[in-house]
């Protein structure tokens, strides 16, 4: 199939038959496409846009319609994801404090800032002192639960270390403070010693639910296998943990039936909770040299909170997060986020002096809201 670009059917379209979405009246259609391909031919047709948007079932097809939406038929499809998300999950917006526990990783992905070949930047671990205080801000504060993340490890030190700080977060919150972690594939019997030390969710991102495109973000070894990263999730899921995983959105190589089938994907793993965000590319990261075949930030801003609402109608009652990189490309990214169909914050409780260090991508913007917080109404 010939690329569009960009990630623009309607662009093509543009070029063929001279019109844009906008211009068609999309308060009360949606051009919907049904792309195939024997020699180039298009094939499309129209559907009432209340009609596909109110369908019980969105499949790949409807979903890339949904994503390649602008003016009048995009604000129909934020209006909706919005009556959704207050009709399933109310008006509250969960607050789950964000401790980035240390920045060293066994991995060596080639989008992340991270990495285990970027030599630029100072390693850093939390002490056992800083990651309790952080979970009392997180008690204090009245926040639903406690995100520990990290670079991916699996030597035994770290292993330990994590169902220790496990149980003594536990035990200083008398049980009222959940964890949910986000420490990367492990074995089975680790997820079932951290599950029985204290954790109650797990999130794994996939990445990407196309193993060819996985393997452009990846080097080619055990350490970075698709099937692996599929293996640890349904370990997660039969080990009792409430699941969340994640994509990127707009990387390079990326075409919009890939993020259609990573909704899917997560529909049909019924995962709990998702924690998507644009990619945002870091100078010290393979993946840079690619950066010229990339959609604007703010391109890439607007599919992802277009990700959101299409999720939020596939799943009406999934937790979503508006996530930290959202806000990095626009000052406003998480808050638009929570009106398109999110409804978790996630506030960054890692001191202040490590931030720095954990620069997955470039310009991240981490702040913590003081007084007041906690599980909010819009």
């Amino acid at each position: 199939m010939p690329s569009l670009g960009r990630f623009s059917q309607w662009t093509f379209l543009n070029k063929k038959q001279g019109w844009h979405p906008s211009d068609i009246g999309l308060r009360k259609y949606c051009r919907i496409l049904s792309f195939f391909w024997p020699g180039n031919i298009i094939r499309y047709r129209f559907m009432d846009c209340n009609q596909l948007l109110n369908k019980q079932y969105f499949n790949r097809q409807d979903i890339i319609v949904l994503l390649a939406l602008r003016g009048n038929g995009l604000d129909a499809l934020y209006r909706k994801s919005q009556q959704v998300r207050e009709k399933n999950v109310g008006k509250k917006v969960y607050y789950r404090g964000l401790i980035e526990y240390s920045n060293r990783c066994a991995k060596n992905c080639f989008y992340c800032g991270v990495r285990r070949g970027n030599k630029a930047i100072d390693r850093y671990t939390l002490t056992d002192d800083e990651v309790l205080e952080a979970a009392r801000l997180a008690l204090n504060e009245n926040f639903g639960s406690l995100v520990i993340q990290a670079g991916e490890r699996s030597d035994r030190g770290f292993v330990e270390k994590i169902g220790h700080l496990l149980r003594e977060v536990r035990k200083l919150s008398g049980g009222k403070l959940r964890v949910t972690l986000s420490l990367g594939e492990q074995t089975e019997e680790t997820y079932r010693m951290w599950r029985n030390s204290g954790a109650h969710r797990y999130l794994l991102r996939i990445e990407t639910s196309n193993p060819a495109l996985y393997k452009k973000l990846h080097p080619e070894d055990d350490l970075h296998s698709f099937q692996m990263r599929l293996k640890a999730l349904d370990l997660i899921q039969e080990t009792g943990y409430h699941v969340g995983t994640g994509v990127m959105i707009g990387l390079p190589f990326q075409t919009l039936d890939d993020l259609a089938a990573d909704l899917l994907f997560i529909k049909n793993h019924d995962i709990d909770m998702v924690g998507m965000g644009p990619y945002i590319e870091h100078e010290a990261t393979p993946l840079f040299r690619y950066r010229d075949q990339m959609q604007s930030k703010k391109e890439r801003f607007e599919l992802s909170m277009k990700m959101v609402a299409i999720l939020r109608l596939m799943m009406p009652d999934i937790n979503i997060a508006a996530t930290t990189a959202m806000q990095t490309l626009h000052p406003q990214g998480r808050e638009i986020a929570l009106k398109t169909g999110a409804n978790v914050i996630m506030p960054n409780l890692t001191p202040l002096k490590y931030r720095e260090g954990y620069l997955l991508y470039e310009i991240k913007e981490s702040t913590l809201k003081e007084g007041g917080l906690g599980n909010k109404p819009l």
